[in-house]
């Protein structure tokens, strides 16, 4: 399929191709239709890489500090988790698409799903929106010059709010099919959140490779302190893999889904509105905002069991998500949460 922008251009140049069809060669018409017609095959060829991170896996997350840049602080043991997680698109326009992750645990008689994270890939992106620590996020213009032939990749929590954004290309040297972009800020993961406090962001480079058995997710992560100067903690390599597996209860996501999806879409189009509206925001909580994605969760819960109805269970879901989030975003020292001490000394 092919982009607005494509069309556009190929419009607009056979315009121009008409009314200068007095001096136009062969030979340049001839170029310009090759032009376009890599370009189509290039754009083609990225959806395909996208869209092939779609279907059924086993999961693994291995996380592994290996260097240390602070006197006193000791690498943590390596943390290795997983499970089984099924990804759908949930809308495809062609330039845009939307794949939400839902992780499957428990056992096979009892399984329980996770609305897990959602990965949005934009083609040649105007803008992308960007972590900036202490829970905000900002819009970053992509200069025209630097657009061509990009996707950026939006990540969202499972409560939908943003978590990260970057923009980069995706490459097929070596004939691996990859997407790299440069070091950007995300928020903590939640295995730390939740355990430690000794810092407040991640500088991270963020790849996926898709595989013939499924695909990677492969980080290099820098912990840092934001208290004055950014100060690298330690770095961490983290490799999640997805291998494409079908024995487990898919049949527990597609339920899951099909009962809350409604319910969702109106969650992130909330969160649509309040990105458009604003150049920057925040979520007020500092640290994890269980107080903003558990009351959602619990709605979703609702919904699906028919304890609760869809439109009053959204009105609901706008207003908790107003409580916490502000365009008033103040300093970053305003935003972060106390550092309390080291995690080796825990």
């Amino acid at each position: 399929m092919l982009t607005k922008r494509i069309w556009a251009s190929a419009a607009a140049s056979l315009a121009v191709l008409a009314l200068t069809s007095a001096c136009t060669t062969p030979v340049a018409t001839a170029a310009f239709q090759a032009e376009t017609e890599i370009e189509q095959a290039s754009f083609a060829q990225d959806r395909q890489s996208i869209l092939a991170m779609t279907g059924n896996y086993k999961v693994t997350f291995d996380f592994t500090e290996t260097v240390s840049f602070v006197d006193g602080y000791d690498l943590k043991e390596p943390k290795l988790s997983g499970g089984h997680e099924s990804v759908r698109v949930i809308e495809d326009r062609g330039d845009f698409i939307s794949l939400q992750h839902l992780l499957v645990v428990g056992p096979d008689d009892s399984p329980f799903v996770v609305k897990h994270w959602r990965q949005d890939w934009q083609y040649e992106p105007a803008r992308v929106l960007t972590f900036i620590g202490g829970n905000a996020w900002e819009w970053r213009d992509v200069p025209a010059s630097e657009r061509s032939g990009t996707w950026s990749q939006t990540v969202y929590q499972v409560d939908d709010a943003p978590r990260y954004g970057a923009v980069a290309k995706w490459t097929y040297n070596d004939g691996i099919a990859e997407w790299t972009p440069a070091h950007e800020w995300r928020p903590l993961p939640r295995r730390d959140m939740t355990t430690r406090d000794d810092y407040h962001a991640v500088n991270a480079v963020n790849r996926h490779v898709i595989t013939p058995w499924g695909w990677v997710h492969e980080q290099d992560n820098s912990k840092l302190m934001l208290d004055s100067a950014p100060q690298a903690l330690v770095r961490e390599v983290g490799v999640n893999t997805y291998k494409a597996f079908d024995n487990y209860p898919v049949s527990a996501a597609e339920d899951y889904w099909a009962g809350t999806a409604d319910f969702w879409a109106g969650v992130r189009a909330e969160w649509t509105r309040i990105a458009e509206e604003n150049e920057r925001f925040a979520i007020t909580i500092k640290g994890e905002t269980e107080d903003l994605y558990n009351p959602l969760l619990e709605l979703a819960g609702k919904v699906k069991s028919g304890e609760k109805e869809l439109e009053p269970a959204l009105v609901e879901a706008r207003e908790t998500i107003a409580r916490f989030v502000t365009a008033d975003i103040g300093t970053l020292a305003d935003r972060l949460r106390p550092t309390t001490k080291l995690a080796s000394s825990y």
